[in-house]
């Protein structure tokens, strides 16, 4: 999944990661609030999970502080 137009990891430095039905939700906050940004499952590929948990690992690769909801 290529990452774009994310919120700044210094201002929004923690990332929560949920997977519903339709999209992949990131959730962001920090200091400056929170920023939510959704994903439709239809551009993520066929494998919704294994897209979920590499965005995990390229969010914490840039610097989140990433969790996964449930």
């Amino acid at each position: 999944m290529r990452l774009m137009g994310l919120p700044n990891v210094a201002r929004y430095p923690e990332a929560t990661v949920a997977r519903g039905d339709e999209a992949i939700e990131i959730h962001f906050s920090g200091n400056d609030g929170e920023q939510t940004m959704s994903v439709p499952l239809k551009y993520v590929g066929e494998d919704a999970e294994l897209a979920e948990l590499r965005l995990l690992a390229q969010l914490q690769d840039i610097g989140y502080s990433v969790q996964r909801s449930t």
